[in-house]
């Protein structure tokens, strides 16, 4: 269940005041408790069993306690194994014109509609514990590494033929790629790579910004699965040359799911990446993205701006278009008009016009901006600056009323300055314009079930620049790895943040071409804490590991 809708819903119960379900938000997000524990520990509830009594009352159902509860095997044969891990189902009764289930997303409004649909009877809802229902589900229908391995089973003693086309339509293809798919969205995987060798074929998730391997099918069936996947993604299966791009939209319980595809010609095959673009296990809003106050408030302030320049800067894989879509959302109303030029849209949002790139038809980004600038818009963000033509019109349209967002790939955010005028644009043009620079980085956060304190080398101290008197008595944690993180000690992934205010000492130095080194010296003395710097406070916090603070910056 979100935590978000749980706390919504106690709000609109009395429970909570609006501000302070805000509050236990980021706490949520910071701590990484259940709010019914967290709730209970606040005194806001008097025990986390109150909080299931309450979601309860609020649907008119009943509460079922789970805790000794072993069904028949009858009941469990009611919901099918692939409905009840996609929907999160666990059948609780079942009589001939009935079935009575407990939902790890109870407040999801669609749920029992669709059951009802694919059950074919009536469903009658009671509460449970979500996490308890969630585990007693994985239990009872083996989760979705038992599911993919009962598939292997029957791709295995699957025979196929020399082309692509003989395998793709078999069942055994079909579910188990579906179920990879289905298996990635729910593990919040970012991409799922298919990649045949000479003797295997991997197929790897990208999880928090790291690769896991699952268990492979069989060798034999790597060309019946990648070109399963090229026809569900809409590509020519018979052009095995040329690198392809398609998509696939995939509908997962009560939401859609967007993957973009692509397919890359190498020496044993082609290798096909998906991108999995799920706008549900992204925050696109400031109040979940977890941001220090002061960036947060910044970023609310800059985005009601008439006009100027704001840019998010870091490499690939930084979330650096989650903080301007989240930026953007915050603005999302009637009376503001919302432009986008972006290489490709990877979120859809009501009420922002968006528009996506075509090199082939010559709509690259400087055309867009000047199309834009004849729509009458009020905000614009531009997917990225890549060249000076996209810079100077960028710069144009804030000079002359307009507030642009957009992305730059550098490593820190004095950086970008130097990228500005290295793309030709005069420095008194990026003075006049800028108003701020995030850099930021995705360090990944510390596995809240297995998060224990320990004790760092010196060595390790040496290279995060720490002395024995700096650390005092702080402490350090990391996590052991467990089951709910695959035994990686991270689960999900914290921002690292470095702001650049653009005040007049950092004008004078841009209208000087003052180096980048210098500008940020000049910034750190205004107050910017820097990348490192916010890595440390996230260690000391035990948000994040010193390795990942290494890594990252």
């Amino acid at each position: 269940m979100e935590d978000k809708a749980l706390l919504d819903l106690l709000v609109n119960q009395g429970y909570l005041e609006a501000g302070v379900a805000k509050d236990v938000l980021k706490e949520v997000n910071n701590s990484g408790k259940h709010p019914a524990q967290l709730l209970a520990d606040l005194q806001i509830l008097h025990s986390p069993d109150e909080l299931w009594q309450i979601v309860a009352s609020a649907l008119g159902v009943g509460v079922v306690n789970l805790e000794n509860w072993d069904p028949p095997h009858e009941v469990i044969r009611a919901v099918p194994s692939n409905l009840a891990q996609l929907h999160g189902v666990l059948p609780i009764q079942d009589e001939p014109h009935a079935v009575t289930v407990a939902l790890v997303d109870p407040l999801n409004p669609n749920a029992l509609e669709n059951l009802r649909h694919a059950l074919g009877k009536e469903v009658q809802l009671v509460i449970a514990p979500d996490w308890l229902v969630e585990r007693k589900v994985a239990a009872l229908y083996g989760g979705g590494d038992a599911a993919l391995d009962d598939i292997i089973q029957e791709l295995t003693g699957l025979q196929v033929g020399e082309s692509d086309e003989s395998g793709m339509n078999a069942q055994p293809v079909i579910r188990y790629v579906d179920l990879v798919m289905l298996q990635a969205i729910r593990d919040k995987a970012s991409d799922i790579h298919f990649e045949p060798f000479e003797k295997e074929f991997k197929i790897r998730y990208r999880v928090d910004g790291a690769l896991l391997e699952i268990t492979p099918p069989p060798p034999s069936l790597a060309k019946s699965i990648i070109a399963r996947l090229k026809v569900l993604s809409n590509m020519n299966i018979s052009e095995h040359r040329v690198p392809q791009d398609g998509r696939i939209v995939k509908q997962i319980g009560e939401r859609q799911v967007d993957m973009r595809v692509n397919s890359l010609p190498t020496q044993y095959g082609e290798s096909v990446v998906l991108r999995i673009l799920d706008r549900s296990s992204v925050n696109l809003n400031l109040e979940q993205l977890n941001l220090p106050d002061e960036i947060h408030e910044y970023i609310k302030d800059t985005v009601e701006k008439p006009n100027g320049i704001f840019i998010v800067t870091g490499p690939t894989g930084a979330g650096k278009t989650t903080t301007l879509y989240a930026g953007l959302q915050e603005i999302n109303n009637i009376e503001e008009k919302i432009l986008t030029a972006e290489d490709p849209v990877e979120y859809d949002i009501d009420g922002i016009m968006q528009v996506q790139t075509n090199e082939a038809i010559g709509l690259d980004f400087p055309k867009i901006l000047r199309a834009f600038l004849r729509q009458d818009p009020d905000k614009i963000m531009v997917g990225e600056m890549r060249d000076g033509d996209t810079a100077q019109i960028a710069i144009q349209a804030s000079l002359t009323g307009h507030l642009v967002l957009s992305t730059l790939h550098t490593n820190d955010s004095a950086g970008a300055v130097s990228r500005l005028l290295d793309m030709g644009v005069e420095p008194f043009l990026v003075s006049a314009s800028l108003e701020g620079i995030l850099a930021q980085r995705l360090v990944r956060t510390i596995c809240s079930s297995c998060k224990v304190a320990y004790e760092p080398n010196d060595s390790v101290l040496k290279q995060l620049g720490l002395s024995a008197h700096e650390i005092g008595n702080k402490n350090f944690y990391t996590g052991q790895g467990c089951s709910a993180c695959n035994n990686s000690g991270y689960k999900g992934r914290q921002g690292l943040y470095e702001l650049l205010r653009i005040s007049d000492p950092i004008r004078e130095l841009i209208i000087e071409k003052a180096p980048s080194v210098v500008i940020k010296q000049k910034a750190v003395e205004l107050g910017m804490q820097t990348l490192r710097e916010d890595g440390l406070r996230n260690i000391y916090e035990g948000r994040t590991t010193i390795e990942e603070v290494l890594k990252y910056t």
